[in-house]
């Protein structure tokens, strides 16, 4: 009888297992994927409810993963993000974000190269340079590329009409056309030559005049504006101030060159505003010494094309191409990407929110709400006319180079991964202070001094 009563308890346990299985047949929840937005753009109040709309759409439209939107002041974000990595709750999707956001968190991303793979993601939409871009030695594919900023050129026509200097060159592998018509590679030394004649004192003396008053001047003729050591040593050649195997300190020769030859610019050429003059008053534009209109060129990014930028500037100016130095041109690159970080729980989801916001459609929304131009090929020809019609209506301007830039992209980028990011930064900054304000200095010196303190850094950052 026992027997029998547990066998029939035991029948009916099954049972009602059996049932409960039948009645959880509903649908699974789906995955969270967790968006982190705060190291770049996107922590400003105007931003929050299209970003929002965004992830609305994308949760509209699947049923198996619920994309979650957090928005954090870029002011904490970089402590916040720290934070959450160490305490293993991470963020899956971090964006939109720079280089230098990026290497803030140095072998914290995931390489996405095996997930383009396994979903056969189509790259042929992006110029080949701008993806290799985003390839990390011994890291691999940390991103795809969304918005980018390259640099170039920028240049106050009137003052080169005012010289009878013709423009510099429109396109990559022109040369520069002087007024007799003789041609010269458009590089270092040229572009030398030009901003000198474009440096004029109070008497109407350019650079090249042995009656030239260098402590009288009033137009200079070339700048390496709103950047930094890094950002001027990559005009002539990209590089880092840490080697490839992260702790040794070093200084390019490219970029030993380049800080040589600005030295020059500053203190024997005077064609470059150096420390003291680039506080004078006749400087001081709305978007800098450019927008001032005494200074015929500066080398800068997408970013400056802009009103809000740039300032409402009574002549006429252009963009050109990036000179060359020993044959090889580079034209540094600010970009902003998303990435997935190591710590994701379901990074296969998180691919697929990212191919989503990627896509043509969203990143055209994304990419509108955040500014930059598109990095996707098939939209920069209707993104540059329609930005250049509304922000600058009537103007005739070369948007062409704009987009040949990409291909000269900075790789290592000059905003990359340093060893005691912050302590570094300031070191160099001070060495860049002197050189612009103190004359007759042994340049290749005080790079030995620099280097020598890098690497103390480097070696107390171990």
């Amino acid at each position: 009888m026992r027997s029998k009563l547990l066998y029939t308890l035991s029948a009916l346990l099954v049972a009602s297992m059996l049932l409960a299985a039948c009645g959880s047949g509903g649908p699974a929840e789906p995955v969270q994927i967790r968006w982190f937005v705060g190291l770049g753009a996107g922590s400003d109040e105007g931003t929050f409810a299209p970003q929002q709309a965004v992830v609305d759409a994308f949760n509209a439209s699947h049923d198996d993963i619920e994309l979650i939107l957090e928005i954090v002041d870029n002011d904490v974000a970089y402590d916040t993000l720290a934070t959450q990595i160490a305490a293993g709750n991470a963020p899956d999707i971090v964006g939109p974000v720079g280089i230098r956001g990026r290497d803030s968190f140095k072998g914290a991303w995931l390489d996405l190269q095996p997930y383009i793979d396994e979903f056969d993601y189509d790259l042929s939409d992006f110029d080949p340079a701008m993806v290799d871009f985003y390839h990390v030695q011994e890291e691999g594919q940390l991103g795809i590329p969304f918005a980018i900023f390259p640099s170039f050129i920028i240049f106050n026509a009137d003052l080169f009409d005012e010289a009878d200097l013709n423009y510099p060159p429109a396109s990559y592998g022109e040369p520069y056309v002087w007024p007799d018509g003789t041609e010269a590679e458009w590089n270092m030394d040229t572009l030398r030559e030009v901003a000198m004649l474009l440096t004029v004192d109070a008497n109407g003396n350019d650079a090249t005049s042995p009656d030239f008053d260098n402590q009288n001047i009033v137009q200079f003729g070339f700048m390496n504006q709103w950047t930094d050591p890094r950002g001027i040593g990559t005009f002539f050649g990209a590089g880092s101030l840490v080697a490839n195997d992260g702790v040794t300190a070093q200084v390019p020769e490219e970029w030993r060159a380049a800080w040589e030859w600005t030295y020059d610019g500053y203190w024997t050429d005077y064609f470059i505003p150096n420390g003291p003059y680039g506080g004078a008053d006749f400087l001081q534009g709305p978007g800098g010494p450019f927008s001032s209109g005494n200074l015929a060129m500066v080398h800068l990014h997408t970013w400056y094309v802009a009103p809000w930028a740039l300032g409402e500037v009574t002549w006429d100016w252009d963009m050109a191409a990036t000179p060359s130095y020993n044959g090889v041109v580079t034209a540094k690159m600010h970009a902003d990407t998303f990435g997935i970080l190591k710590g994701s729980a379901h990074p296969e989801e998180a691919f697929e929110v990212l191919m989503y916001m990627l896509s043509p459609e969203v990143a055209a929304d994304l990419v509108a709400i955040y500014g930059g131009m598109p990095a996707r090929l098939s939209m920069q020809g209707d993104y540059l006319a329609t930005y250049g019609e509304t922000n600058f209506p009537g103007m005739e301007l070369n948007w062409d180079v704009v987009v040949a830039s990409m291909a000269y992209a900075d790789n290592p980028n000059h905003e990359s991964w340093m060893p005691s990011f912050q302590e570094t930064t300031d070191r160099y900054n001070e060495f860049w202070n002197y050189l612009a304000n103190t004359p007759d200095l042994n340049v290749d010196a005080e790079i030995d001094v620099l280097l020598t303190d890098l690497q103390t850094i480097f070696d107390a950052d171990r």
